[in-house]
């Protein structure tokens, strides 16, 4: 039995007028700001060695630029759907936008690793407040309907996530400063641009509250989906956040092997994705993709230093299934509002990429090198046994739940 997923009948590779790459100046600029948005997720990867070197800090102490910024994005959840159902996408956007410059400019004049940390989870709060509008703000502005702007998310996500090591490692090379600053100007740039593209979104009828969130995953479909999801998040950002500790590479050399794992989580997620949820259905295609990325981990743990490298970058090929899957489940799994709904779910998942960091390396000071890795294994089986237990609550049979989505006037929230 297979999920019907937002815009199921659309084919947004169409080129037509509402293909993929027809689309208004608004949607480029939306989507050139997430990428550079997702970039600074993956920014600090290639460089956390020489972070924790120039500001003699521990590897577990530098993880925690990880874990301030995810928390912080966690508990945001919370509050953008109330924000943005009052000053509007374009609003919310812009101030996201701001913050994101104030303090990854700040976070590149850090005299400590405290410092440090705590200007990241400004722009945390700053990222959540763009990346959870980012989606509603397409859809809402696309040409080709709901299906062409998730794609088009999930391509500026992998482009983001790809390009976010290679700028690390780029700008990284020279100092360790560098790539906060770069990121400042970028997101400067998408500054103006959503100001010079982006007309104001129309405001929902109802005003969310900060309460709203929380009862909507009362529904047992999207509990389900945010608990499978918070499992699998842990396993994502072991391999994003400590990973780069277990390779021990040069910047530039750390940089590539993320930008090669960047890559195929775009194509994954972009073109592999649907095709198997197509033909699979996506709730065994979900399962599948977990248990190879368990047994990923577990080789990326244990095998040599070349096995590392392999398992590292084929990693993004499993994650790139997953983020689209997730995505499409917490969109279309319950009746809740898609602003509600989709901000309960990753205040769920998020709490998980704010763990990760924190706990690999103190598992690793408690332990040895693998064991992180094994934990990174059993949280990802923990996600694929949810998808199997909770798999008739995550197959929802409401056959006009898609026309009731594509009618609500609202923000969106949500953010692989």
């Amino acid at each position: 039995m297979t999920t019907p997923t937002a815009g199921a009948h659309e084919d947004p590779f169409d080129a037509g007028a509402g293909g993929l790459l027809r689309q208004p100046k608004a949607v480029w600029a939306t989507a050139g700001a997430s990428v550079v948005a997702f970039m600074g997720i993956g920014l600090v990867d290639p460089i956390l060695p020489s972070i924790a070197q120039g500001l003699q800090a521990t590897p577990s102490q530098v993880s925690l630029l990880f874990t301030s910024y995810f928390l912080i994005t966690a508990v945001a959840m919370l509050v953008t759907g109330f924000v943005s159902s009052r000053i509007g996408g374009k609003k919310t956007l812009l101030a996201g936008l701001a913050l994101v410059v104030v303090f990854a400019g700040l976070a590149g004049t850090s005299g400590s690793v405290g410092a440090l940390v705590g200007f990241r989870a400004g722009w945390g709060l700053g990222n959540a407040l763009f990346v959870s509008t980012a989606l509603a703000v397409i859809v809402g502005a696309a040409a080709g309907g709901s299906a062409a702007a998730i794609l088009l998310y999930e391509s500026a996500l992998g482009l983001g996530m790809a390009c976010g090591p290679l700028l690390g490692a780029l700008l990284g090379d020279a100092s360790w400063r560098y790539p906060f600053f770069g990121t400042a100007a970028l997101m400067a740039v998408g500054f103006l641009c959503i100001t010079a593209f982006l007309k104001e979104q129309p405001k929902p009828a109802r005003k969310t509250s900060l309460l709203d969130p929380l009862k909507a995953l009362g529904h047992g479909g999207l509990a389900s989906a945010a608990a499978s999801a918070f499992f699998y998040n842990y396993t994502f950002f072991t391999v994003l956040a400590f990973t780069p500790f277990v390779l021990n590479m040069t910047p530039y050399k750390s940089g590539a092997v993320f930008f090669a794992w960047g890559v195929l989580l775009a194509v994954f997620s972009v073109l592999v994705a649907p095709r198997l949820q197509k033909r699979f259905g996506s709730l065994k295609v979900l399962g599948g993709s977990l248990v190879l990325l368990a047994a990923d981990v577990l080789v990326l743990g244990y095998g040599n230093h070349t096995a590392a490298v392999v398992c590292t970058i084929l990693s993004g090929a499993f994650i790139g299934v997953n983020n689209t899957v997730y995505t499409e489940l917490a969109l279309g799994v319950s009746d809740a509002p898609r602003p509600v709904a989709s901000a309960g779910y990753n205040l769920v998942r998020w709490f998980a990429a704010a763990a990760a960091p924190y706990f690999a390396p103190k598992i690793e000071e408690w332990s040895d090198i693998h064991i992180p890795f094994v934990v990174a294994a059993v949280t990802a089986l923990l996600g694929a046994v949810v998808v199997w237990a909770r798999r008739a609550a995550l197959t929802h049979e409401a056959e006009d739940l898609e026309t009731r989505h594509a009618t609500e006037d609202g923000v969106t929230v949500f953010a692989n």
